[in-house]
């Protein structure tokens, strides 16, 4: 027998703006006494959604139960910048490609792969416009570096023949409606999602079709006669193969320990102000998406419905080895983003923070997934890497496929790569990795 207690539980540290504005349209079941089924997916966010659904379509007659340590829209998956890209993106450099023609093409096939997969499933569970936006997203550059930056970025797409679009500072002006931006690079091939949204539209079509349990955490993990039981405070669940969609937690389950930095990302989202006028002078058309020239820079998104804009900033990182950030670390961060804004739209420095967040995502030196069989019947879909909108999407689907013995190209493809590397130890990988950041905090400048 092989049991496994898992060392910690997810934590939500500020509330996100994207939850905050979400509709949950079903109700929240919590496991409540002991199942069997034919497989046992951990975790309800862009990995497990899509392993399930996946699973769905090879093995229709299977029983699939979820496992949801909180509630559906409210951990991670709910709390990023909401953007499913389909070209080299690559946060542990301010370059987002730094590599060869063959390289770029065959991520970008991976991330389209997973896009499509996304899309079909948009389609199926009736998703709007507002929660899936097949719009393009666009690099933007406040300096001179960040402006070759996006050159270096066009010569890379235009390497592979990719679509790209560059645009001067009246064209960002007309965007955006602010001075701030010297010039952009946009590409037309992002969705733009409302991540708490997607998530609980997935979650909410995927139920009539599987057992969704929430505010359900695994506590122990085991397995006995080729079959895994996870336990929880009230129940428990048994089947012969579980997948982890659990990202940088898979570390509490035992697995890939030392090898993954947990970094988090701060956010803050306005209080809606009104679409026209003021509005509309300060800050440009109803709905864009900025991603930063130099990827530690600031990304901003607005937002418009009913009437009512809003926009959403994502700026600051640290490496921290706890999963809880006090008051104080999220309010200084609320600070920043503020400076931040008020720089890029005065016209709107009398809108106040309605929600300030932090997300932990989950890197690997090496810039590889922490994927695959890691025991018997027991597969791991995680580490995202950064873009857990298609990372772990597409993850979550080479899991199933792995684990039915499903074969196809963009598996094999998608398991070519190392295992993580092993980060240096305690302390010297939170002073190394979290001046690594700030070195390129200062570095990225107004980007920033």
């Amino acid at each position: 027998m092989i049991t496994r207690s898992v060392k910690r539980l997810p934590v939500e540290n500020g509330i996100s703006g994207w939850e905050a504005i979400s509709r949950r349209t079903f109700p929240v079941r919590c496991l409540d006494g002991h199942v069997n089924a034919d497989w046992l997916v951990i975790g309800a966010g862009f990995a497990g959604l899509s392993a399930a659904r996946r699973l769905l379509d090879l093995r229709p007659d299977d029983k699939i139960v979820m496992l949801e340590a909180s509630e559906v829209g409210k951990g991670t998956s709910g709390r990023n910048s909401g953007y499913m890209i389909d070209v080299p993106h690559n946060l542990s450099s301010s370059e987002y490609s730094s590599g060869g023609a063959d390289s770029t093409r065959r991520e970008m096939a991976q991330n389209r792969y997973a896009i499509e997969f996304a899309a079909r499933a948009a389609e199926a569970y009736g998703m709007s416009r507002e929660t899936f936006d097949p719009s393009g997203k666009i690099n933007a550059a406040a300096t001179a570096r960040g402006m070759g930056l996006n050159k270096s970025f066009g010569g890379s797409l235009k390497a592979t023949g990719e679509n790209h679009t560059f645009l001067n500072a009246a064209e960002m002006r007309e965007i955006t409606g602010s001075n701030y931006y010297l010039g952009g690079l946009y590409t037309p091939g992002a969705v733009l999602i409302q991540p708490a949204d997607y998530v609980r539209q997935f979650a909410a079509g995927l139920s009539n079709d599987i057992d969704l349990f929430e505010r359900s955490p695994v506590t122990s993990l085991k397995r006995d006669n080729e079959i895994w039981t996870a336990l929880t405070a009230n129940g428990s669940v048994s089947a012969p193969k579980v997948i982890l969609g659990v990202n940088g937690h898979v570390e509490d389950f035992g697995h890939f320990g030392g090898r993954l930095m947990h970094i988090f990302a701060y956010a803050s989202m306005t209080a809606p102000f009104p679409a026209d006028g003021i509005g509309r002078n300060a800050s440009g058309g109803d709905r864009w998406a900025l991603l930063p020239a130099d990827a530690m820079g600031a990304t901003v998104r607005k937002i418009t419905s009913g009437g009512h804009s809003r926009i959403v900033i994502r700026t600051k990182y640290t490496y921290d080895t706890t999963l809880t950030l006090s008051q104080d670390r999220l309010s200084k961060m609320a600070r920043a983003h503020r400076r931040s804004m008020d720089a890029r739209f005065p016209g709107l420095e009398e809108i106040p923070f309605e929600h300030s967040w932090a997300g932990r995502l989950c890197l690997s030196l090496n810039h590889v997934p922490a994927f695959g069989e890691i025991d018997e019947g027991l597969f791991s879909a995680c580490c995202e890497n950064g873009l857990g909108t298609v990372k772990s999407t597409l993850a979550g689907v080479m899991a199933a496929d792995l684990a039915t013995g499903t074969v196809s190209r963009e598996l094999e493809e998608y398991m070519d790569h190392r295992d993580p590397t092993r980060l240096p130890p305690e302390p010297f990988a939170w002073l190394g990795i979290n001046s690594v950041i700030r070195l390129q905090e200062l570095r990225a400048g107004r980007e920033g």
